[in-house]
Parts: structure tokens; sequence; C-alpha cells
């Protein structure tokens, strides 16, 4: 795989100081006057000002320069313009709002956590101690942003586009295509793309070391009055991920999520197709109720639509 990662985003907001504030209480390490990061990775989201919410950039990382080589000519092929510099690609995605950046560089890693003791029937590895996930006294930091969700009204015109022309990888199909979840990493996926009437965010998902560390962020988001819930907490059957979703002070969703499906050999994982007759399909195996209607598509879609049209888009 040429792509190894999704080194950060650049995630365009009225109000950015105050989006940069709300992650900072949330464990994000505030790096330069508009970048945020976490300890392995020091940008993580770049936040800029403008009228509406959208990314406006999606930096990738890939192994060296004959991969920019290659996705150049992917693009090409589909009609995309590309242009290189000294170990960096850029162009645009050509249905949405948003630049993308291919930087040659290694991988970077992250620290594991610390090992938690868990106790389970018949495997006891916790004995006359408190589990740390009930002492925690603070939520874990956040480790990176892992993913992010696309609405697009041209599904199978942006698949191609990430698929074909920067070289993503499928991991699973929902319903012909309708949805299609893609990776640039060992990630079971760091990019879905959906339905949507106009290109938007859907969401940006930000992973952390455990279920207890979701609840933990998930609960001061609620204390605090700065966000709500959309969605959660559960696990999702495609990526298995652990998730919670809420809204940030911006009105954009975002995810916390764990433990997701790593692939780290494509000959083994097979991409499937999930349809509504498949047992029949359920995006979580478990979860507290339905959905809010804004987790398929944002609530103030038609004032995003509208703000597109007035700046050009």
């Amino acid at each position: 795989m040429a792509l190894h990662d999704l080194l950060d985003l650049e995630l365009t907001v009225p109000e950015p100081d105050a989006l940069m504030a709300y992650w900072e209480r949330l464990g994000m390490v505030r790096y330069d006057h508009s970048t945020l990061g976490t300890g392995d990775r020091p940008s993580q989201l770049r936040l800029a000002e403008s009228p509406y919410r959208h990314v406006s950039e999606l930096r990738l990382g890939c192994t060296d320069e004959s991969d920019l080589v290659a996705i150049r000519d992917g693009l090409e092929g589909l009609g995309v313009t590309a242009s290189l510099g000294e170990g960096t690609l850029r162009c645009r995605d050509p249905l949405a709002d948003h630049d993308v950046v291919v930087e040659v560089g290694s991988a970077n890693p992250l620290t594991p956590p610390p090992l938690r003791e868990v106790n389970r029937p018949g495997a006891v590895a916790r004995v006359n101690r408190r589990s740390t996930g009930a002492v925690r006294p603070e939520p874990a930091p956040p480790r990176r942003v892992g993913h992010v969700v696309f609405g697009s009204p041209d599904v199978a015109g942006s698949v191609a586009f990430y698929r074909d022309g920067l070289g993503f990888k499928v991991s699973d199909v929902i319903d012909q295509g309708i949805g299609c979840f893609l990776r640039c990493s060992t990630d079971h996926h760091n990019l879905l793309v959906m339905p949507a009437p106009v290109p938007c965010m859907n969401h940006y998902a930000v992973e952390t070391d455990d279920v207890d560390a979701i609840g933990l962020a998930g609960m001061q988001v609620l204390a605090e009055g700065t966000g709500s819930t959309v969605y959660g907490i559960g696990r999702h059957v495609l990526g298995a991920n652990l998730f919670w979703y809420l809204l940030d002070p911006a009105g954009g969703m975002f995810e916390l999520f764990a433990d997701m499906d790593q692939i780290t050999d494509d000959d083994v994982w097979d991409a499937e197709e999930f349809r509504d007759d498949w047992d029949p399909f359920t995006i979580a195996s478990w979860e507290p109720g339905p959905a809010d209607p804004d987790f398929f598509l944002p609530a103030d879609i038609d004032d995003l639509a509208a703000a597109r049209a007035a700046a050009g888009r």
C-alpha cells in the first residue's frame, strides 16, 4: 500500500477559537495558533475560519516519491490535475470543498497505553487492587484523528477519486455502493463516503484508548454543556469499533472511538457488501437506541448548502 496514514485534517468553521478551546479541554494540545495535536502526533486538527463548516484540507502520508508519481498518474486518468512538489502532491477533490495533500514520510506509530488488567470469567488478571478504569481521575487524552466521513451527491464518483486516483483500499460496501468504507492505513476505515444532497462533512473521528476513555470524555462534554449526544455508546458492525457520537460547538459531529478492526494483509481481508436483507444488516451490534436524524445528514444541511452557494461552490 503506497498510502500509509491519514495525517491530519484542516477543519474550517465560523469560530475556530471556540473549537480550539473545546478540544484543549478534552485533552488535545495546542501547538500553535491554529494546530491541535496529541502526544504522538503534533498535528491532528488544523483550524481555520470560514462562514460555514467544512473540511478544507485532508493530509495523507505515503512511503516514497515514486508513490506520488503513481498517484498523479491515477488522478490524471480520472481527469484530475495534481501538482508535484518536493516530497508532496496536491490536488482538489473534484466533488467537494477540500484539497488533498499527500506527503512522503515514514509512518508514525502510536505509543501503546498501559496494559489494562481485566477480570473475565475463568481468567482473573487483577486481584486485590482496583481497576484503573474505575479510579482514573480524568479522561485519558485523545490519541489521534483516525477517520472522516464525507457526504457526496455522487458516491460512485467520490469513491473512484479516492480509490482509483489516490489509492485508498475498499474495506466494505453498503447496499450496492450507497456507502463505501475506504482505508489508507491498517484501520478498517479512514474514510467513509455516503449520500448527501451537497458535499459536506458528516463527522470526524478521534481515537481514544478504550471504552472508559470514550465514556469519560463523552460525559465531560455533556457535563459542561458544550455539546450534545447524537448516537451511542455502542459498537459498530463494520469496523467493529466502539463509538459515541457528539456535536462540537461548531455544530459538527465527531466520534470518539476505540478498538477498530485492523487490516494488515490485503490478500486475507475480503471486502463484503452488506445489505438490508443481510440477517438484517444494522450499523451497530449494540447501542442504546436509534440514532438522531443528524447522524446520517447534518441537521443544518440547508444552511450549509446556502453558504456553499454564496461562496460560489
